[in-house]
């Protein structure tokens, strides 16, 4: 936007300073061709009058001497003829024959007609002409020929002031220009970052309130409130989930007590339904744990005693940690490779991340499939080789309560990846689901560090 703006506010600053330019220029230039053809015009009448003289008298001294000194003053050459066309004066080494059409036109009485105007590259001479007479008889005829090389290094002159002049000004309306965008579209780039900062996640994102034209100033301040409200909308969202999680939590220790105290009563045609029971509960207090966790992930990131750790050694740890429960559900787990890095997220918090991974990953891979554990400089991979997910499935994974048609019957609260990427994504990491080929699922991790 910056650059459009700046191309609008140039272009318009170059067609204003050329609507003044252009009218100068070619009042300059036309001046200065009038100039030239007046004084050539006052010459041929003066050479006129004397040739008139000359020719009424007989006595053709003074026209050849001041026709002789004026070539020599001005370099311009200078014909006279009678109206026999005889040569009477002849100076500069131009002769009748070379300028016979202004010669044979003058005799005619005409008049030299209007010069175009001249410009700085214009090259060459300007024959002008005049008859010789009172205007109803025709004695003779004058013809000079006049060098525009002074008039044209004149107007060159004035050209170059000119252009320096418009130069200038463009130069001043492009500081103009810079100085007004940047004015106007500061606050909007500022406003740009706090709105995409509320879009990563960010609460609370203030801008500027100072800066540009009253109309942003009044934006950015509706962008704060807007900030401060949604802020405040989903810290007493989280705040619902946390305490109704928390408040639930006594109940379903109450009836989990009072299940396990039935178990010994249960005749063996009650045997299944308790077992459901007993299922369903151990449901309701894996659901109260994530949504529990869910809403400590919501928060912002705490200062922690421990701000980094290393992937390697908490990789083998969690991997160590499910080896057993990997083995019983018949899923080979391995770690190939785990490169040394330290990234920005706490220890305990990069645990609990590993521990959703890799229970999903061996929850749902199946029975003979394998899941690997890879630290790649700040990526940390999780990849099975279990039936995955489809194309259309994977951008719905992270959502909360989200899962899969095949898995509704499983155990499993769909809020999983939704706590892993509330988890990275408030450290500034990021994550992304991949398909594996043939088959499976790759998570891929990308922490915060210096890797």
């Amino acid at each position: 936007m910056r650059r459009r703006l700046l191309l609008v506010l140039l272009g318009f600053s170059i067609v204003a300073v050329a609507g003044f330019a252009a009218p100068l220029l070619r009042a300059t230039a036309a001046e200065r061709t009038q100039q030239l053809v007046l004084a050539r015009s006052a010459d041929l009448d003066r050479f006129a009058a004397l040739a008139d003289h000359a020719f009424s008298t007989g006595d053709r001294a003074q026209l050849i001497d001041e026709a002789t000194r004026y070539t020599e003053l001005y370099g311009e050459p200078l014909v006279v003829v009678d109206a026999a066309r005889a040569p009477v004066v002849e100076t500069g080494g131009l002769h009748a024959a070379d300028v016979a059409d202004a010669t044979e036109k003058a005799l005619r009485n005409e008049l030299a007609g209007p010069v175009p105007w001249l410009r700085p590259w214009s090259r060459g001479d300007l024959v002008r002409y005049r008859p010789v007479g009172d205007g109803t008889r025709v004695t003779g005829a004058v013809v000079v020929e006049a060098s525009v090389q002074r008039a044209t290094d004149d107007i060159g002159r004035s050209w170059a002031l000119i252009a320096a002049g418009a130069l200038s000004a463009l130069l001043v309306c492009g500081l103009l220009a810079l100085v007004l965008a940047r004015w106007v579209l500061r606050p909007l780039a500022e406003l740009r970052a706090g709105v995409r900062a509320v879009g990563a996640g960010s609460r609370r994102s203030r801008v500027p309130v100072d800066a540009g034209p009253p109309e942003l100033r009044e934006l950015a301040m509706s962008f704060n409130r807007m900030s401060e409200a949604v802020a405040d909308a989903e810290e007493q969202q989280r705040r619902l989930v946390a305490d109704a999680s928390h408040q639930l939590r006594n109940p379903m220790a109450a009836l989990r007590l009072r299940v396990d105290s039935l178990e010994r009563r249960i005749t063996p045609d009650g045997t299944k339904t308790y077992r459901s029971a007993v299922a369903e509960v151990d449901r309701l207090e894996s659901l109260l744990d994530r949504l529990l966790a869910l809403a400590t992930a919501d928060r912002e990131p705490e200062p922690s005693t421990s701000d980094t750790s290393e992937v390697a050694a908490v990789a083998v740890d969690r991997v160590e940690a499910w080896r057993s429960a990997a083995e019983a559900a018949g899923v080979a787990l391995s770690a190939p490779r785990l490169d040394e890095a330290l990234v920005d997220v706490p220890p305990d918090e990069l645990t609990q991340v590993l521990d959703v991974l890799l229970d999903n990953a061996i929850k749902y891979a199946g029975r003979g499939s394998s899941v690997e554990v890879r630290a790649e400089g700040c990526a940390l991979i999780v990849r099975d080789t279990g039936p995955g997910l489809s194309e259309a499935e994977i951008p719905q994974a992270a959502r909360r309560f989200w899962r899969a048609d095949r898995h509704r019957g499983s155990r499993g609260s769909g809020l999983g990846l939704a706590i892993v990427d509330r988890l990275v994504s408030a450290r500034g990491g990021a994550m992304r689901l991949e398909s594996v080929e043939p088959h499976g699922l790759s998570v891929r991790l990308e922490l915060p560090g210096d890797c």
